[in-house]
């Protein structure tokens, strides 16, 4: 199979490092006119020159998904695009008891809320044409919510929640919504993250990210963090034209934490 993504644009939120990035780069390696995003220029800026240097057909668009004015900046900037990643988000491990009424909020708007305001804008123009992308990034935390980060899990599932809603809108055309539900990945955040816990327990960063895999995620079947270039090849799957028959679905890229069969 070769993907062609040749005169298809696609934007790509949070794309200035980690998954992101990564699908970005995915995207314009198979043909597309990708927009980087982020918050701050300077990021955005070194993202795009990161693309650049491969031939790539790329330009970056700062501005804050999180916020409804952002997202009004965003696509007066872009007004239309093919392909919609639904990528930008945060996280945190906190417990239960600690986590403040602003902090559900501020999950809300960036996890959801974001995807929320960007598709309402973008996917009218898809549908008008009769093609479109759009993929929101979600977790495996959407299905099994973390004990350590119930708002995020939160914001996970509302992701899902939302993509299938929306999917039932493109009925008859060829424009197609899904998730993706990445598990442990090791993109730049991440990694942070599992230094830290490699230096609070005296570990080598990877003992902390096994150990974390084996008591946080036991039932993984892969048995070790993905990479983030695993996670862009599935979501430039779904972005693809091959991808014509695959609408409303929650693609894991889980590396099967989740012990199902659907």
């Amino acid at each position: 199979m070769k993907i062609d993504l040749s005169g298809k644009t696609a934007l790509v939120t949070g794309s200035t490092a980690g998954i992101g990035h990564a699908i970005a780069k995915g995207l314009a390696g198979s043909g597309a006119s990708v927009v980087i995003n982020g918050r701050g220029q300077d990021k955005v800026d070194a993202a795009v020159g990161k693309l650049e240097g491969s031939g790539a057909k790329v330009r970056g668009i700062a501005a804050d998904v999180s916020t409804a004015a952002g997202c009004k900046a965003l696509v007066a900037a872009l007004p239309e695009v093919d392909i919609l990643i639904n990528n930008a988000g945060i996280f945190e491990p906190k417990g239960f008891f600690e986590i403040p009424d602003e902090d559900w909020s501020r999950f809300f708007e960036v996890n959801v809320m974001s995807g929320v305001r960007l598709s309402r804008a973008y996917m009218q123009g898809m549908l008008k044409r009769n093609w479109g992308r759009i993929v929101f990034i979600s977790s495996e935390s959407g299905l099994n919510i973390p004990a350590e980060m119930i708002h995020y899990g939160m914001s996970k599932t509302a992701q899902l929640a939302v993509a299938r809603g929306l999917a039932q809108l493109t009925q008859g055309t060829a424009v197609t919504v899904n998730s993706v539900l990445p598990g442990p990945t090791m993109s730049e955040g991440v990694e942070t993250f599992v230094k830290d816990l490699a230096k609070q327990n005296g570990q080598s960063v990877d003992e902390a990210a096994a150990n974390f895999v084996k008591q946080h995620r036991p039932s993984s079947l892969i048995q070790r963090f993905a990479s983030v270039e695993e996670i862009a090849n599935m979501v430039v799957y779904v972005a693809s034209k091959e991808a014509s028959a695959t609408n409303g679905a929650a693609l894991r890229a889980e590396g099967g934490i989740v012990n199902t069969i659907a």
